[in-house]
């Protein structure tokens, strides 16, 4: 069969084709050179040019301007937000646009206009510089780059009308500064730019590298909104051209008729021809036409709707050459063996591997008759990746083929060559620089592993802040962690980033850059070991030299929280060890963040922060909900299993209680485990637990809850000798009483035992090794902040200081000390108190007390001033030009009588009397006028003044503390009760928690004395002690078997721990 074709039409169309090509080479060059600047010496830099020639990675052609039919209002805003996403998950990307007087022509150029306000806020970026990935093009404008900045002319008629007042100098900036538009005219007509689209369609874009000659077509969309008859024949004429369309649901006119004709079919073709008398065509093009809702979809989809339908026309599209496509499956298959070795001697079944030839990256390869070694494609991926930041898609709307494309052949190439596993590791890194979850996902679950040589660029490329770079005012994720720990910061983004300015001024040069692999193995590790001393740090804890970590995969984890990746964090989070002590770490971890974010008024990362933190609790309550469900034994044994992650020693119960994690330490399987420890594994009721003194007596005098019993009878025994003491026997004439020393000596010899054991609690120097491996500051710290603890601390001072009183400062009446020793008795009872808190009806009660103490301290910081400035007003008119305010024993200062009448006017003691000068006993010679007398004797008072002003002050004082202060507080104190009664179970589950793991090791006092050099010396509750060392030489056996029981059922539980947690949310 032969082709007869007509020579002059093949002369227009290669015409065409010439022109087109001339217009497409013309257009990359120019939005791709970026002016020259000035450098600040005057001279001008030279032109940077990013790429001469590169070809868009995306191609968006937006139509639709129209003016005829009846307009509609449709929602252009959401429009704008969609098309600019979308162009931003894409790449290096155009938007095709007529830009004229209708409305969408206006709609796009405030779109990019917006673009470039969010994007680069005050700086100007030309048109070809490298950070503007998005390039806006008028193809129905003037030939090359139109200025935006004004002519000399228009400067003189703008001053002129400003000093007119004719125009608002602020309304002409913002409506005559356009965004950076590339100009070019390639005709009027909608032909002109329908043979545009064509040929841009058919242009190539070098997939990998050019080396490799592996090309894809530019991808290129129209979208449509809006349109008259002239839109419809577009569309008509680019779906015969396989060029895929986009249509704005809801934008209305012709777009939202293209639509209806595609899902009613014979009643719109009927319709149509009795509105405008047109036919439509019958064939129908579904799979090539993409709808994105401009009433309901999210803006993010429109890159995943781009994406889909792209990959829908090509995948359409015959791209085999027409001899290839003749070929039955045969000699098809004969052609894959004969492409599998090509010109440069790459094996395509090297190894037993071979291509199946049934994806769309398979046409491509062989459309280009090659394929890529190991080493070659390994060199390609690394030329994919950019420097630049990259566009984070939500992972919410992101499927396989959303934007940006590579992703997609990248998956197919490695999946059908059989080179995941070898050549992977560079895709899933820019899938987690991308946030292409489902990426990650796939790959990790077929067996790709990170390379920890890539963590610097990760960190550099996603956490650290490239705009902001040195400055103080940034408020980013690295300026936060700076504040924490500039050192370990510096390692894990600085470091690198010094590394690639190198590799870019080696490049300006010409010069090749050579990585040396030794260097980056040791950046790597030293941003590893950064992040995990970070994490040490924001939490407070020494790092431990143990480690059990060995899969990157916890340091993907860790990078994933300080990134704030959610769903990547629980893609990680699934896939690593210890996952009820990882899950806590890393809410702990986004909480601190959230509270240091917060604290620099940066709140919205601080709430994202705080929903990601209360995400991974949650995560971690339903899987110890699950893991009690299913093994009841171990989920409470869970609790107590100590591991090493990032650095911290703990087990998840100590943690959650660190960390004041109320609905972990409340939870059923923390619970459990308490009552297991408070009763020393006896039975968990009073009742049988004393009956078990007989049976089990090691047991039961070992128990917290025996200790506790005993130690506050013996408080109880100290008290009453106490009182007695304070009572009866301060003055030396009674203390000759032998009953008395005894007494006295009792209080002394339990107070110093007592302090040891607060002590020890402080520093945690005979716990368990387990149990906490804070900083000593870090573990001071949390015990002041427990409200009793500060209790005990103070009475621990009254008590020194009024022993030092007593027997260093010795008077007839020992009236101090006996202040002293009353008000160090008077704090003792108050600490007593704290035996009620393990009671569960009186606990609660006893935190209200301690919650609404915390509201008074800050109503006191309230009234203070108030009360302050009120009696200087008094004082200032009652007894006018008073000199002596400091003069005298300190009794007697005036400052008390300045505080003492609005002070007890606060509780109803109005001193009426006083402040106006009607006193009774002032005419009794209890007060003097004469200067003299007073000011030599500061005990006498002085007279007061009558002044009417005093009275109105103390009514209006009266009227705001009485009604509004008081009250005030009452409100308050209601609501922290309401609060704290909402929450009292979990509350004083958490203050149980307190009690028994401090008992767990204490002994009453002053009976702990006794045992002191023991306990220092052998350190019992220690694994290495030597009474540990002791029984396992005695029972060797007996100490291994109970050792592999142990390591046994450890790793059972966390497999469980594994097993449940992907049961629970089935994410790989």
């Amino acid at each position: 069969m032969s082709n007869n074709t007509n020579p002059s039409t093949t002369g227009h169309k290669s015409q065409d084709v010439s022109d087109m090509n001339i217009l497409w080479n013309k257009i990359r060059k120019e939005v791709n050179t970026s002016e020259p600047k000035v450098k600040k010496d005057g001279k001008q830099k030279k032109k940077k040019l990013v790429n001469m020639y590169s070809t868009p990675t995306m191609v968006f052609s937006v139509i639709g301007n129209s003016d005829s039919f009846v307009p509609r209002p449709w929602p252009t805003t959401l429009f704008q937000t969609a098309l600019i996403e979308a162009a931003k998950s894409g790449g290096e990307t155009w938007i095709l646009f007529r830009k004229n007087d209708e409305g969408l022509s206006n709609v796009i150029r405030n779109a990019y206009q917006h673009y470039e306000a969010m994007e680069f806020g005050k700086k100007q970026k030309d048109i070809g510089d490298p950070d503007r990935h998005i390039k806006l093009i008028n193809i129905a404008g003037k030939e090359g780059n139109q200025s935006n900045t004004l002519t000399e002319v228009e400067c003189k008629t703008m001053k002129t009308l400003i000093e007119k007042k004719d125009v608002n100098i602020d309304e002409t900036i913002i409506e005559d500064k356009d965004p950076e538009i590339y100009e070019i005219n390639i005709g009027d007509d909608e032909i002109q730019m329908l043979k545009f689209e064509e040929f841009i369609s058919k242009q190539e874009v070098d997939f990998f590298s050019p080396k490799m000659n592996i090309k894809m077509p530019v991808p290129l969309a129209i979208i449509v909104c809006e349109g008259d008859l002239q839109t419809i024949d577009h569309i008509s004429q680019a779906l015969q051209k396989n060029i895929p369309v986009i249509i704005m649901k809801g934008s209305g006119k012709a777009a939202d008729l293209v639509l209806d004709f595609i899902r009613s079919g014979e009643k719109i073709r009927k319709k149509a021809s009795i509105l405008f008398g047109i036919q439509f065509d019958k064939k129908r093009y579904e799979d090539l036409v993409g709808e994105f809702d401009l009433d309901h979809d999210d803006p993010l989809m429109l890159s995943n709707i781009v994406g889909e339908t792209v990959v829908s026309c090509w995948s359409t599209e015959s791209i085999y050459a027409n001899d290839a496509i003749k070929h039955d499956s045969k000699k098809q298959q004969e052609s894959i063996q004969n492409t599998s070795t090509n010109s440069n001697g790459l094996n395509l079944q090297e190894n037993g591997h071979a291509l199946k030839g049934f994806s769309l990256t398979w046409k491509l390869l062989q459309k280009n008759s090659i394929c890529p070694d190991e080493a070659i494609l390994n060199q390609s991926l690394q030329e994919l990746k950019r420097e630049s930041r990259p566009y984070v898609l939500n992972p919410k709307y992101s499927t396989p083929t959303s934007l940006p494309l590579y992703f997609y052949f990248v998956y197919q190439l490695l999946q059908e060559s059989k080179r995941l596993e070898e050549c992977g590791p560079i895709l899933l890194l820019e899938a987690l620089k991308a946030n292409r979850c489902d990426y990650v996902r796939v790959l990790l679950a077929k067996g790709v592993s990170f390379r920890k040589v890539d963590l610097p660029e990760l960190y550099g490329q996603t956490v650290s802040c490239q705009d902001c770079k040195e400055k103080d005012d940034c408020l980013h994720m690295e300026w936060i962690l700076n504040q924490i720990q500039k050192e370990q910061t510096k390692n894990l983004f600085k470091k690198y980033r010094k590394m690639t300015e190198k590799k870019d001024k080696t490049e300006e040069k010409g010069e090749q850059w050579i990585e040396n692999v030794d260097k980056m193995q040791k950046l790597s590790k030293s941003v590893a070991e950064a992040a995990k001393e970070l994490c040490c740090r924001i939490l407070k804890y020494e790092k431990s030299k143990e480690s059990t970590e060995t899969s990157t995969i916890s340091d993907i984890l860790l990078w994933a929280i300080f990134a704030n990746r959610k769903e990547l964090a629980e893609i990680c989070w699934l896939r690593c060890g210890n996952h009820l002590l990882t899950g806590l770490l890393c809410s702990a971890i986004l909480k601190k963040l959230s509270k240091k974010a917060s604290n620099v008024k940066e709140q919205l990362l601080s709430n994202d922060l705080e929903q990601h933190s209360k995400m991974f609790e949650q995560r971690c309550i339903a899987l110890m909900d699950s893991m009690y469900n299913e093994n009841t034994k171990h989920a409470i044994e869970m609790m107590d299993d100590e591991a090493v992650v990032w650095g911290i020693h703990s087990s998840p119960l100590t943690f959650a209680y660190e960390n004041f994690m109320y609905d972990i330490v409340a939870h059923t399987c923390s619970q459990k485990n308490m009552n297991k420890q408070w009763y020393n594994n006896l039975a968990p009721d009073l009742k049988p637990f004393f009956l078990s003194a007989f049976k089990e007596k090691k047991k039961f005098l070992t128990a917290p809850l025996t200790k506790y019993l005993f130690n506050y009878m013996m408080f109880f025994t100290m008290l009453v000798m106490y009182s007695a003491f304070v009572l009866t026997s301060i003055s030396t004439r009674y203390y000759v009483q032998d009953i008395a020393r005894v007494f006295e000596y009792y209080v002394y010899f339990w107070g110093a035992g007592d302090f040891i054991e607060e002590l020890i609690s402080c520093f945690g120097c005979l716990e368990a090794q387990g149990r906490s491996h804070r900083s000593y500051y870090s573990r001071m710290k949390r015990y002041l902040y427990d409200f009793w603890n500060v209790v005990d601390l103070l009475s621990y001072i009254l008590l020194i200081a009024a022993l030092f009183v007593r027997h260093f400062y010795i008077d007839e009446t020992f009236t101090i000390a006996r202040r002293m020793f009353a008000l160090s008795l008077l704090v003792m009872y108050l600490r007593f108190l704290e035996v009620f808190l393990i009671h569960r009806k009186l606990g609660p009660t006893l935190i209200m007390i301690k919650e609404m103490l915390k509201d008074l301290l800050g109503f006191l910081s309230i009234a203070v001033f108030l009360v302050l400035g009120v009696g200087i007003y008094y004082h200032a008119n009652l007894w006018p030009d008073h000199q002596s305010i400091w003069s005298g024993d300190w009794t007697n200062w005036r400052i008390w009588t300045i505080i003492y009448y609005p002070y007890w006017q606060l509780y109803g003691e109005l001193n009426l009397d006083y402040l106006d000068g009607s006193k009774p006993d002032f005419e009794e010679d209890k007060c003097t006028n004469i200067t003299s007398e007073w000011e030599s004797d500061t005990s006498k008072e002085r007279c007061p003044q009558e002044d009417w002003t005093v009275q109105a002050v103390a009514a209006f004082y009266l009227l705001f503390s009485n009604l509004l202060l008081v009250n005030l507080v009452i409100a308050m104190f209601s609501y922290t009760f309401e609060r704290v009664q909402e929450n009292s179970e979990k509350l004083w589950r958490f203050e149980r928690y307190t009690v028994i793991n401090d008992y767990d090791w204490r002994i009453p006092s002053p009976i702990n004395l006794v045992f002191l050099p023991y306990r220092f010396f052998c350190c019992p509750t220690r694994e290495n002690c030597c009474l540990h060392k002791c029984q396992t030489r005695c029972n060797e056996k007996k100490t291994k078997k109970k050792k592999e029981k142990k390591l046994k059922d450890l790793a059972f539980r966390r497999n469980l721990q594994k097993i449940i947690a992907l049961r629970n949310h089935n994410r790989i």
